[in-house]
């Protein structure tokens, strides 16, 4: 799907409480049934799932929000963007929708954002797919680490251009898949200044302390999840999957070859087809 026909099909939202000024989220709302929740991670937005939310829509309600600072939400400076806060705003979306218990299906800091939550509020989330997720100290990235840089607010479309290129050639491992639609769908909102600042913004939130606390409690998380693991992911290795199949109580692992950070995208037809199976037995 281009950029185009997925913007046209996005909704907005309002979601007070939180700062003193509304924050507006957009959002893909489609299909029907139980409700299957589709969290990005950076330095993408929800267009990283254009392929999968129709097919999981034809058995699912697939929602699919730009986190806060990211994609076509909120976008200004006037909020955290930690993963703790975007938990917080994840927990009043689905109230806003009057969801209150759906599946998870996450992919690498929007996986810290489903485990904070699975952590806090456990009832809200049914079952978890995390597909190359943030976990214990394995974040942020040396990458993401000099994005977050305040000089890098002054970089150029050209220069959001070549990172996004740079970082499409190692988080994909199937290089038909690297299309200028995927390529152009991807770095749209960060080609405008103020998407430009976002990203910065959020590149320097990222906070491994707000993932170590939940080491010692992935014992208690007792949602069955799948993790569903690019193998040849450079930036948030299957040794993490790993660690997390010995920690978590009901988990299982699904590795996908050929593939490296972007799974969604990388193998989009394994990917929704592990997923469906999944949640065919996750209750």
């Amino acid at each position: 799907m281009d950029v185009k026909t997925f913007r046209n099909r996005q909704k907005n939202i309002a979601i007070d409480g939180i700062v003193d000024d509304s924050l507006q989220i957009a959002y893909t709302d489609v299909g029907e049934g139980q409700p299957l929740l589709l969290l990005h991670g950076i330095p993408t937005w929800s267009y990283l799932f254009h392929e999968i939310i129709d097919p999981l829509a034809e058995q699912y309600r697939v929602i699919a929000p730009d986190l806060i600072g990211y994609g076509y939400s909120d976008r200004r400076d006037q909020f955290d963007r930690s993963i703790a806060f975007q938990a917080d705003v994840i927990e009043r979306f689905l109230a806003a929708l009057d969801i209150d218990s759906a599946h998870f299906v996450a992919h690498d800091i929007g996986g810290g954002v489903a485990m904070i939550i699975a952590d806090r509020n456990p009832q809200l989330v049914r079952s978890m797919v995390l597909s190359n997720s943030v976990a214990y100290d394995s974040w942020p990235i040396d990458e993401m680490l000099t994005l977050g840089h305040p000089r890098n607010a002054n970089m150029s479309t050209e220069d959001i251009e070549e990172l996004f290129d740079k970082s499409l050639k190692s988080g994909l491992s199937r290089k038909e898949r690297l299309t200028d639609e995927f390529r152009q769908g991807l770095m749209s909102p960060y080609l405008e200044k103020d998407g430009i600042v976002s990203l910065v913004r959020n590149a320097a939130s990222l906070n491994t302390n707000h993932t170590t606390p939940l080491t010692s409690r992935l014992d208690q998380m007792s949602q069955p999840t799948l993790l569903l693991w690019g193998e040849d992911d450079g930036w948030q290795p299957i040794s993490t999957a790993e660690s997390l199949v010995k920690d978590m109580p009901n988990v299982k692992m699904h590795p996908i070859k050929n593939s490296s950070h972007w799974v969604p995208q990388d193998a989009s037809e394994e990917f929704t087809a592990a997923t469906l199976e999944f949640l065919s037995t996750a209750g």
